[in-house]
């Protein structure tokens, strides 16, 4: 186990297993460069290990550059214009060969595959030391692919976490907390309270309601209670930043626990990446964003029943109820949309007895928790 500032790794792969990768990868760029003279490109900084490795078992002549992504106009930094910092050679009709340290997102890809089609390269081949196929949806080929890993953090050999472990033999993974975090959600009449109150007893997770966490600060006058009421006292929407800090002091309070289920948030996709961000800031992510998914005229009647009781305006209102209920697919369709991407979204059926209800819902975490 090792520590690089804040965060704890732990040994992934070994350093054996990494040579052999680029033993493998070395013989086939030689098999397909034989009698060539390729143009080796490493893109820095991750791949400066990687890179020299490759180039000491390559057996013909070539050349070798180290570029940089740069973005410019004139001196400025813009975001916009793209180009490789450090390419000071001609590659028109050439076969270029780009050393890439870990290919998972592509973005980087994306914008030197356009400069070297501008550069007008006979060919040129993509050969990765890591690949992350999860995280990869670009459509530029990765032809030569060394070792497939999960979408997880890892540093050494050339990756870093914020400029340390480039230098360490070995990759480590970081180290995970053992949690289970669910994004709880579903109608008005669903009958997602209840499933909550099960769900946290059952698994031994904290639940976390947006709206019970905004009572508890607002009553007891905390500085973000404050903060909060300082704009509904307006007529205004609480900023994410403000309730986002809320459900974080509420995580904090709860150190070392199995999960949590959050209740009522995220909102939005914006909401969603401040709890990821979060999230992985302390080890750890959402698992599953689980729906329970009830047909409109179900709900309608449950909540008009309910209305009887409950003593609520709004249950007893049928155009409020229906109002409430596309308000909630409104919302939601984005955080759907935000999750199935990344396949953790989950819809369970949501009619039937409450004890049939938490069978469906269990069988989910269960499987979540394997």
């Amino acid at each position: 186990m090792i520590k690089l500032h804040d965060l704890e790794f732990e040994p992934y792969i070994p350093e054996e297993n990494i040579f052999s990768a680029i033993d493998k990868i070395a013989e086939e760029l030689n098999s397909i460069y034989a009698g060539k003279r390729p143009v080796f490109i490493g893109v820095l900084n991750g791949s400066f290990m990687f890179a020299s490795e490759i180039i000491k078992r390559f057996n013909g002549d070539c050349e070798v550059s180290f570029v940089k992504m740069g973005s410019y106009e004139g001196t400025t930094t813009t975001g916009t214009v793209k180009t490789l910092v450090g390419l000071n050679q001609d590659l028109k009709g050439r076969e270029v060969v780009l050393l890439e340290d870990i290919v998972d997102t592509g973005n980087t890809l994306v914008e030197i595959d356009q400069i070297l089609k501008n550069a007008e390269v006979a060919d040129y081949k993509v050969a990765t030391l890591f690949f992350k196929p999860e995280a990869y949806k670009k459509k530029v080929p990765v032809q030569i692919k060394g070792i497939e890993i999960p979408n997880k953090f890892i540093v050494g050999f050339g990756l870093d976490y914020d400029g340390l472990g480039r230098n360490l033999t070995q990759v480590y993974k970081r180290k995970e907390n053992r949690m289970t975090n669910l994004v709880l959600f579903g109608p008005p009449g669903a009958g997602k309270g209840t499933q909550a109150t099960i769900l946290k007893d059952k698994y031994n997770l904290i639940h976390i309601s947006t709206g019970d966490v905004f009572r508890f600060n607002i009553k007891n006058k905390t500085e973000l209670g404050l903060s909060a009421k300082s704009f509904i006292d307006k007529g205004l929407l609480v900023p994410d930043e403000v309730t986002i800090n809320m459900l974080n002091a509420e995580v904090e309070k709860n150190e070392g626990a199995n999960g949590f289920i959050f209740d009522g948030f995220p909102r939005t996709e914006a909401q969603a990446l401040a709890l990821n961000s979060y999230l992985e800031s302390r080890g750890t992510e959402v698992h599953a964003m689980i729906a329970l998914e009830v047909e409109d005229e179900v709900l309608v009647q449950r909540l008009l029943e309910r209305g009887k009781t409950s003593g609520r305006k709004d249950d007893a209102d049928e155009a409020v109820i229906r109002n409430r209920i596309s308000v909630y697919y409104n919302e939601t369709a984005i955080l759907k949309n935000f999750y199935q991407k990344q396949d953790k979204y989950y819809g369970v059926d949501g009619v039937g007895s409450i004890n049939e209800i938490t069978e469906r819902l269990s069988a989910v975490i269960d499987e979540l928790m394997k």
